[in-house]
């Protein structure tokens, strides 16, 4: 349950002001199906996920696990330095529009997921927990609990959030994170 509970927090609270979430907030405005667009980002969440836990998994078990603690822990505190660098919304790539709300939704969150600081982090968290469910679980719901009540408010209050102060506690998390990582695995 620790695997679960520590993703979903990291995850939803590095999500706040993320390209993803910004890209909810587009597609929101874009599309009036709120239902296709956030069974799009659950569905591409999962999958990716999935996909960056397994190499999160199968990582750790070339690595002996003293040398697997400490690259742990490194990843850790370079996450936290990431979150302190915020994300612009990237230029939107109407092209996937015409395939309707759930397909562009899909594609589109899937995308911009690659390589991203939450993606990088489900990698980190499977390599730290030998977990892959509880992981995938966790950090679908932090993605969730972070992008869909963005989706659901449209673009009412979205500049509203104190971004400085959420990024900055973003980075103590994952910094604490990467000390317990060194300290009690």
């Amino acid at each position: 349950m620790e695997a679960l509970f520590a993703s979903t927090f990291a995850v939803a609270i590095a999500e706040i002001g993320d390209k993803t979430q910004l890209l909810a907030l587009l597609l929101a405005v874009r599309f009036r199906d709120k239902t296709a667009i956030i069974l799009g980002m659950v569905l591409s969440t999962i999958i990716n996920h999935l996909l960056a836990a397994y190499v999160g998994e199968w990582a750790s078990s070339w690595l002996s696990p003293e040398l697997a603690r400490y690259i742990i822990a490194a990843s850790f505190f370079a996450i936290a330095l990431w979150v302190l660098i915020p994300d612009k919304a990237d230029d939107e790539d109407h092209r996937f529009y015409r395939y309707g709300p759930f397909l562009a939704t899909f594609i589109l969150f899937f995308l911009a997921e690659m390589g991203d600081k939450t993606q990088v982090a489900t990698v980190v968290l499977a390599a730290k927990y030998q977990a892959l469910a509880w992981v995938v679980a966790g950090t679908t719901l932090g993605m969730m609990l972070a992008n869909v009540p963005v989706v659901i408010a449209g673009s009412m209050g979205a500049g509203k959030l104190p971004m400085k102060l959420i990024h900055r506690t973003c980075a103590v998390i994952f910094f604490v994170l990467g000390v317990a990582t060194l300290l009690w695995s």
